[in-house]
């Protein structure tokens, strides 16, 4: 492939809930743009995107798989990004480097939890976005409540440009609401050949009305189409097209297609949309950088001659080779070259440039910005790292990092798996921020931590397949945290002599509980007010992040708790980095002991979808669970239940859940907030009430 032309890059992700039909949806597009000449169905474990076996077996998309296609003189990089909570990251770091989006909704199903967090997720990084309204085939489908629940959940602007012809299993095409047509698409070809025939008479009073509110919507970016409109002036596709890309890409429009994807209806239109729609990387903000040792930004502008800068936002172990995936914001890279890794402060050098299709390569002689590559030979580059030209270096923005919330200890089964497991378990590090790694002090257990059981099931599957690691996994644990009682002040003096040298530090600190889901705020005093030097003030502060991360009193680390220095007197001769970090250390464990320590456990947002006649039953299973049901709705013969339970009654659930269902029943649940655990949970654990 040829190097494209700025404006005709569309770096997109395919987001939504699981089992919405983004893999799918994804297939029809490679196909339909001529990357495949073979449509792989995620049922028969053939999808191009799903080329892992543990996502062959299961059905479902793991980990981000980038591409690349054509299509009608735009070239499209496409990330098809996993639904399931447990993988959440995968949305996370993809989102960080897009620049567009498309988010698949079922027409049965609606707005999903995930759906809404993936939607959050692109809300914070800015991301503009058009939807897809997938399964209009299916009985039940209802485009116009997933509209509603558009606006109402994730309170955003949809604008319908498609109307459906014909209703759940007579669906057979969409009605342009720009150009007036009626689309439809062969099945004797797949949906490769789409028609366009005249608007149905019986359709024009609903189609005028809809075009109706699309000029609306578009006049509030183009005030001449209002005008016209009122003027009984025919206003153009192509201006309205323009208004609405407008809106668009300032995320205050997000345009609606309808399709069913499985029977290959809807997806040309959808392509068209993403190279009419959604931003190419001139059109979007530049990125901000940091200067290093100020607090001065610069814009990192998307030009091919400025100085390189990129982001790696993934990395894999391929073959016990590091790959790792670069968005690059500006300048050329090219195979051979040198680059200083600002995160980390070294030098790395790029052995070879790929074009990514999925898990297979495109060797590259270079690459520019505004483009997705992954990049070959960087030794110590990790998710989030800024890798820029040496002459001028910067540093971007990380990524966001959810915390892991289940345990689940592992031994090796022979000597030769005790040998490998630590190297296997580093290397599965690399790859996925929320996996962690430790050793349990007093067991001498390897605990591995993560977002989830499927999230641990499938780690435990990969050493076995990936790495030929044999290991024995007991029930996965829960990870709780801790919060002082009450808030309370302690002064800590520390002064010893080590190696001929006195060592001294004095900090006055204030320890107190936030309210839930604050997380950790540490205080310092300004460099104005403190006698500290600024290495000195900067070092207390990270430490006392640190000191907080590695736990408190059970052993667990802290969370809503503020740590506010009062005082860190400077006496010189005395006061030293090693003396003033001891005094830190012991004195916020010694105000933590004062105020006591509060065991909080991991809570879970849940939606569990189930028929209304089975309702009384799995109310019931909840509220044994310690439950807290926040609302019932229905969605014709279902019932839809939110409700809030704490992790630790959750394992094992969704067997419980079909069988009293019948099979009929299933949930999803994703992280919410940490709060106090009950004194039996603190009993169990053999902790101090």
């Amino acid at each position: 492939m040829d190097t494209p032309s700025l404006n005709t890059i569309r770096n997109i992700g395919i987001i939504s809930h699981i089992d919405a039909g983004k893999t799918t949806v994804s297939e029809r597009i490679l196909y339909y743009a001529g990357e495949t000449h073979k449509m792989g169905e995620v049922h028969d474990g053939q999808a191009v995107m799903d080329w892992m076996p543990q996502e062959q077996e299961r059905g479902i998309t793991i980990t981000a798989t980038t591409t690349t296609c054509r299509w009608r003189g735009y070239w499209i990089n496409l990330i098809d990004t996993p639904g399931h909570i447990d993988f959440t990251i995968e949305v996370e770091r993809s989102m960080r480097v897009l620049d567009g989006a498309v988010a698949i909704f079922s027409a049965v199903e609606g707005v999903e939890p995930q759906s809404e967090s993936v939607w959050r997720q692109a809300d914070r990084y800015g991301v503009p976005r058009i939807c897809f309204i997938n399964k209009m085939d299916r009985v039940g489908a209802d485009y116009r409540v997933v509209l509603e629940q558009v606006e109402k959940r994730l309170g955003a602007h949809p604008l319908l440009l498609q109307l459906p012809f014909g209703s759940e299993g007579s669906f057979s095409g969409v009605i342009d609401l720009l150009a007036g047509d009626l689309l439809q698409f062969h099945e004797a070809d797949q949906g490769m050949t789409v028609e366009r025939f005249p608007l149905p008479q019986e359709m024009k009073a609903e189609f005028c009305a809809a075009r109706e509110a699309i000029i609306e919507a578009a006049a509030d970016f183009d005030d001449s189409i209002l005008t016209d409109f009122i003027d009984g002036i025919f206003v153009e596709p192509a201006r309205l097209r323009l208004a609405i890309r407008k809106g668009t890409i300032a995320s205050r429009l997000f345009p609606v297609f309808l399709g069913a994807a499985l029977r290959n209806k809807g997806v040309q239109p959808l392509l068209d949309a993403v190279g009419e729609y959604l931003p190419s990387p001139l059109d979007v903000p530049p990125a901000i950088g940091i200067l290093p040792g100020t607090d001065v930004t610069e814009e990192v502008r998307c030009d091919t001659k400025a100085p390189f800068c990129g982001l790696a936002f993934k990395v894999f172990s391929d073959e016990g080779r590091k790959l790792t995936f670069l968005r690059i914001y500006s300048g050329t890279l090219r195979p051979g070259s040198t680059v200083f890794n600002m995160t980390r402060n070294s030098l790395e050098k790029v052995a070879q440039l790929f074009r990514m299709h999925s898990h297979k390569r495109e060797r590259l002689e270079e690459a520019s910005a505004g483009d997705i590559v992954a990049a070959s030979g960087l030794k110590d580059v990790l998710t989030g790292d800024t890798l820029c030209d040496t002459a001028h270096r910067i540093l971007l923005k990380g990524l966001s990092i959810p915390d892991p919330v289940v345990s689940l200890a592992v031994e090796p089964k022979g000597a030769e798996d005790k040998e490998k497991l630590p190297l296997a378990l580093e290397k599965l590090q690399w790859e996925d921020p929320t996996f962690r790694v430790r050793e349990d002090e007093e067991t001498g257990q390897t605990i591995l931590t993560g977002m989830g059981e499927l999230h641990l099931e499938i780690i435990s599957d990969r050493l076995l397949r990936d790495f030929g690691v044999e290991v024995k996994t007991g029930r996965p644990q829960v990870v709780f945290r801790e919060t002082p009682k009450r808030g309370v002040e302690h002064r800590e003096v520390f002064r010893r002599e080590l190696d001929g040298k006195i060592h001294g530090g004095e900090v006055l600190l204030r320890l107190s509980p936030l309210q839930r889901g604050t997380g950790v705020l540490v205080v310092l005093p300004s460099p104005d007010e403190s006698p500290l030097p600024p290495a000195l003030l900067e070092l207390l502060g990270s430490l006392l992040e640190q000191s907080c991360s590695v736990g408190g009193i059970f052993g667990y680390p802290l969370t809503d708790t503020e740590v506010r220095i009062l005082e860190a007197p400077l006496e010189p001769g005395f006061t030293t980095d090693t003396g003033l970090r001891a005094a830190a250390q012991r004195g916020l464990m010694m105000a933590l002991r004062t105020s006591g320590s509060a065991l909080l456990e991991p809570i879970m947002s849940l939606e569990l979808t189930a028929p209304a006649e089975y309702t009384g039953k799995v109310l019931g299973s909840l509220q044994k669970k310690r439950g807290r049901i926040e609302g019932v709705t229905s969605r014709g013969s279902l019932e839809i239940i939110q409700a809030s339970v704490p992790l630790a009654e959750m394992f094992g659930y969704m067997s419980e859940i079909r069988s009293a269902t019948k099979g009929r029943g299933s949930f999803t649940m994703e992280f919410s907030h940490f709060d106090l655990a009950p004194a039996e949970t603190v009993k169990r654990l053999g902790l101090p009430l």
